[in-house]
Order: C-alpha cells, then sequence, then structure tokens
C-alpha cells in the first residue's frame, strides 16, 4: 500500500514538472537575430537602389590639345545633341554657352529625360571660337543611350586652319606646281622704274605671275600672284632694300570664292599683326594691273 501511494505521487509530480517546463519555454522571448518572413507586401515597401549619379546631367571635361594662350573673347559652346538621322535639325536636348577661361575644365549639362529615346544615338558636341580661330572635336563623345556612359565624358577640341591659313596653304600648293606648268616673259621700263613678269598657264589659263619691280633707290619688289577663272585671289609680296638683299618685310593677302578678303598678313622685324585695309586694296589693284599687262588685256 505504500509503495503504490509513493508512486502515485511520483507520477503527480512528473505531470507537476511538465506543466512548469511547458509554461517556462512558451514565455521564452523570440530571437532578435532570426530572419522574418518576406511578405509580397514588405517586398513592395522596400525602397529601390539608389542610381549612380543624376540620371539627367552628362558630366565629364574639355581639353584643348596644343592650346595656346586664347583671348578675352573666346568663347566655348557645348550642346547634347541627338544625332540621329530622324532627328535631323532638332533642338539641342541641352546647351551651355560661356567665356572659353581655362582648359581643361568640367562641364555639365542637365536634360528632360522625357525626351530621351533609348533607339537614339546621342553625343555632347562643343566648339571653342576665338576671333578667326575655331577649334573642333576630331572624335565624337557618344552619351545616354547603347551603353554609353554620362559621367566622365572626355572632349577634345584640336584647332582648325583659319580662312586665311587655308587659302595661303592653296596658294603654297600652286607655287610649288608652277614649274611643271607653260610660262611666258615680258618687261616693261618706265622712268625709274624697272619691271619684269614670268607668266605661268596650265591648260591655257592663267595660275600664277611673278613680278620684279625695281624702283632704284627707293628699293624692290618680288611678288607672286595667283589666278582663278581671271581674277586675283592670293598675293605674296617681299620688300627689299634692293634685289639681292634679304626681304625686309613681307605682306599677303587672300581672297574667299564668295571674294572676302580673309588673308591679311604683315610680316617685318620677326613680328607678324594684320596687314591694314589700304596695303590689301592696293596689292589687289597691281595684282590686276599685271595680269591685264602681261595678257595684254585678254586675262589668259
Amino acid at each position: 500500500m505504500r509503495k503504490m501511494v509513493l508512486s502515485l505521487m511520483s507520477v503527480a509530480a512528473l505531470a507537476l514538472n511538465g506543466c512548469h517546463g511547458s509554461s517556462s519555454e512558451s514565455a521564452q522571448p523570440a530571437d532578435s537575430n532570426a530572419a522574418a518572413p518576406t511578405t509580397a507586401a514588405t517586398a513592395a515597401a522596400a525602397p529601390a537602389a539608389a542610381p549612380v549619379g543624376p540620371a539627367n546631367e552628362v558630366s565629364g571635361t574639355v581639353s584643348v590639345r596644343g592650346a595656346g594662350s586664347l583671348s578675352p573673347n573666346a568663347t566655348l559652346v557645348i550642346n547634347l545633341v541627338d544625332v540621329s538621322a530622324t532627328a535631323s535639325g532638332a533642338a539641342p536636348l541641352a546647351t551651355k554657352t560661356a567665356p572659353a577661361g581655362t582648359f581643361p575644365q568640367a562641364f555639365q549639362l542637365t536634360f528632360n529625360k522625357a525626351e530621351v529615346k533609348a533607339d537614339d544615338l546621342y553625343v555632347v558636341q562643343a566648339s571653342l571660337t576665338d576671333g578667326d580661330r575655331h577649334y573642333a572635336m576630331p572624335i565624337q563623345a557618344p552619351v545616354l543611350t547603347k551603353g554609353n556612359k554620362n559621367t566622365g565624358v572626355a572632349v577634345e577640341l584640336v584647332a582648325e586652319q583659319t580662312p586665311g591659313e587655308k587659302v595661303l596653304a592653296e596658294f603654297d600648293g600652286v607655287q610649288k606646281q608652277i614649274g611643271g606648268m607653260k610660262v611666258s616673259n615680258g618687261t616693261k621700263l618706265d622712268k625709274d622704274i624697272s619691271r619684269g613678269w614670268q607668266v605661268f598657264r596650265q591648260a591655257g589659263e592663267v595660275k600664277f605671275i611673278r613680278e620684279l619691280v625695281d624702283y632704284g633707290d627707293k628699293g624692290f619688289t618680288s611678288t607672286d600672284y595667283a589666278y582663278k577663272d581671271g581674277k586675283l585671289w592670293a598675293a605674296v609680296q617681299q620688300k627689299k632694300s634692293n634685289k639681292d638683299a634679304k626681304p625686309t618685310s613681307t605682306d599677303s593677302v587672300g581672297w574667299d570664292d564668295s571674294g572676302t578678303l580673309v588673308l591679311k598678313q604683315h610680316q617685318a622685324g620677326g613680328n607678324t599683326q594684320d596687314l591694314d585695309g589700304d596695303a590689301a586694296a592696293s596689292l589687289h589693284k597691281q595684282g590686276v594691273e599685271i595680269l591685264n599687262l602681261a595678257t595684254n588685256g585678254k586675262k589668259k
């Protein structure tokens, strides 16, 4: 009988301990490091990753290859342009015009994202103007679409020939060819002036005249004239104290196809400056007169 009572008490104690253990486990706090379950609602509420750099800005650096000193009037223009065939003539998405300043220099162009078409091609176009000198980009700088970057865009500008330099380069080219042209000679004596010339023709057309004028004690000039269709388009005149002396000055003039004077250069004593309008007009008059004289007014 005693054994049975002890057994019943032992069972009751085990049952009581089991109840206490269950209650203790249920009271334990949740592990703060445990991952919370993900639901569609929480995923939708999560913020999107921030984009790298402004989504509506193109930025980079402009440099100028071999740039010397620029004048205070030099102007830099930067455009963001759609160069796709379907966008021909469209206005730039963004533009910036400012004094040139110093180089290299940073730039930023802000645009309207709604205007960008994913299938179009966009480029940064920059140009620098300083008087007659123009600087342009030899290589395009694509941006925005087709995997091109919008930041760190490197733009390089290179100097182009001025209109006057183009005329002078063409003149030098013709001058080098006169050895293969048909040549004729002439002379004329005036009071205190001795004049001689050579006329160079190609395909029956006067291309070049070289005139030597001896003014006696007043000096000597050697002048090369270039012609197109009977019209003077360039001339280079050297002034000397006498025929065998070194030039004391050299004047160069030239006109473009529209007849605008684009080359007007005076060199003397190692310095170069603009030739004044009266001197340029005088050289033009001399070129017309020697053509008439050397061709008996036929201009060919």
